[in-house]
């Protein structure tokens, strides 16, 4: 049977004061960690996966967790968001637009602090 959907977290590390910020800073991956505590209490394994990520290279609107196959990249990402992001994009298929960044800001080089 196929996943219904891959969480990829972003976890990573850059050093303190880097300009582009980090997903991680702490090294703890505590955003992955609490999305798999909260997958489990739903009981949505093994379908849905929380994936731990390697820099996606939208650092400065980090934390940042894609959801594939569905393509929906939020930004801003905080232990907090967790449950809404389960119950609501991926249980429900609701986009939360106040964490979605937006296509125009995927990629943007313009975004990136100098």
């Amino acid at each position: 049977m196929k996943f219904s959907c891959h969480l990829f977290v972003c976890c990573n590390q850059r050093p303190a004061g880097h300009p582009r910020g980090c997903c991680d800073p702490a090294g703890t991956e505590a955003l992955r960690e609490k999305f798999k505590t909260e997958l489990a209490k739903r009981k949505l394994g093994p379908l849905v996966r929380a994936n731990k990520s390697g820099c996606l290279d939208q650092c400065e609107l980090g934390p940042c967790v894609v959801l594939y196959p569905q393509e929906i990249w939020y930004g801003h990402v905080t232990a907090d968001d967790v449950e809404r992001i389960l119950d609501e994009t991926v249980i429900r298929g609701r986009v939360l637009e106040d964490l979605r960044i937006a296509e125009v800001d995927l990629n943007n080089a313009a975004l990136r602090k100098k």
